[in-house]
């Protein structure tokens, strides 16, 4: 898709058009990452911090109750490099 860039103050600003930024969630507001990369840029949603990973596992944990697991399934006896031993220097 191209888009032309704006004067915006002393910035440049482009213009997204609403199917694109309905298509990719995005709105007034959304924070983006900016990475320059070969001689033009990429804008991409901002991963999540550790801090917010950290509490998904948390909430997940906690919203699963002992006794949730999954059933474990016998597939046999270790062959080749499936067998790791104490000893083994991996």
């Amino acid at each position: 898709m191209r888009v032309k860039l704006a004067k915006w103050g002393n910035s440049l600003g482009i213009r997204v058009p609403k199917a694109a930024a309905d298509a990719a969630g995005i709105g007034p507001g959304t924070e983006l990452d900016l990475a320059v990369e070969r001689g033009g840029f990429r804008l991409r949603m901002p991963g999540k911090s550790s801090r917010e990973l950290l509490e998904e596992m948390i909430a997940e944990a906690r919203r699963l109750e002992p006794g949730s697991e999954p059933a474990t399934i016998d597939w046999g006896p270790d062959r080749g490099s499936e067998s790791i031993t104490d000893d083994d220097p991996r």
